[in-house]
């Protein structure tokens, strides 16, 4: 697959999982969904890997590989399920569009990469401005629980840092088999944290929307989305595969607001444009400064 198509399909995965995470466990328990959603990619990814017959990996490298991807997958869906009970779906995937500027700071220290030019810092600076406004509306104006904003931010930061972890492991692997590796780390550890959450299994109580959402997360989230995520992660620069929440956060609060009656108010809005600014000024701030540069010593 063309790694454009995989990067396109990673970002209407990703505006679409924060609202189908918030109707997956508005009946179910959170560790009952997220469970349910990889045993199901475990169990397609282990017959694709099987019947393309992909070479699997099992040297201590490939297990690092596995460990730092799945305990990713297992940290940031725990905290995301958990915060999709409080916190509405637009705000989750907001909140994530500030991973692109995490993995630029970590990816200094982590990857070597070029420090942070003035640019970049000034677009921190506007993303945290964003952040607070977001926040001050979900904690005052909505009057939403402190701990569901939490979640959702340590989710990010762990998703800034497990991508970059993944980077940083040097192996030539089919994403098919990172995919299934990953799954084969992170699913035992959402079932173990199922037994200890009491594992509840209420059928009865379980909505056909729950169900449908469950479905398509554990088919297209976490199957077709690991795949496509770890095929443009061995591609591309980590903090270029973070910019997809560039896209995503005005495609999930749309969503959200739509079809699921999510609030957005004034300041939550200016919020949101904030952040977007910010992501847009830190992805393309220099190059357009260069671009001016360039045109003026031309002319």
């Amino acid at each position: 697959m063309p790694v454009q198509l995989s990067y396109a399909f990673v970002v209407l995965i990703w505006s679409t999982t924060p609202l189908t995470i918030v109707w997956s466990s508005s009946t179910m328990a959170p560790t009952t969904s997220v469970l349910l959603r990889m045993l199901l990619a475990l169990i397609l990814a282990a017959i694709v890997v099987t019947m393309s017959r992909i070479k699997m990996r099992w040297t201590k490298t490939a297990w690092l590989l596995y460990a730092f991807s799945g305990g990713g997958i297992f940290i940031g869906m725990m905290l995301s399920y958990l915060a999709s009970r409080t916190v509405p779906s637009g705000v989750i995937s907001l909140v994530f569009g500030l991973a692109p500027i995490v993995s630029g700071v970590l990816a200094q220290k982590l990857l070597g990469e070029d420090k942070l030019t003035i640019i970049k810092k000034s677009a921190l600076g506007l993303a945290l401005v964003g952040m607070f406004l977001v926040c001050f509306t979900q904690l005052q104006e909505l009057n939403l629980e402190p701990l569901g904003l939490i979640f959702v931010v340590l989710a990010t930061i762990n998703f800034s840092i497990s991508g970059i972890l993944v980077k940083r492991v040097k192996i030539a692997i089919h994403p098919m088999a990172t995919t299934f590796g990953s799954l084969l780390v992170a699913t035992p550890c959402f079932f173990i944290m199922w037994l200890l959450c009491g594992a509840p299994f209420e059928v009865a109580s379980w909505s056909e929307k729950s169900m449908l959402s469950t479905l398509y997360l554990g088919i297209f989230g976490s199957f077709f989305g690991f795949l496509a995520y770890f095929h443009i992660l061995q591609k591309l620069k980590a903090s270029t595969v973070a910019l997809t929440t560039l896209i995503t956060p005005g495609l999930a609060m749309t969503l959200g607001a739509w079809v699921n009656d999510e609030t957005i108010t004034p300041l939550l809005l200016i919020g949101a444009i904030t952040i977007i600014v910010s992501l847009a000024l830190y992805q393309f701030g220099d190059s357009l400064r260069l671009v001016n540069l360039m045109k003026k010593k031309a002319s």
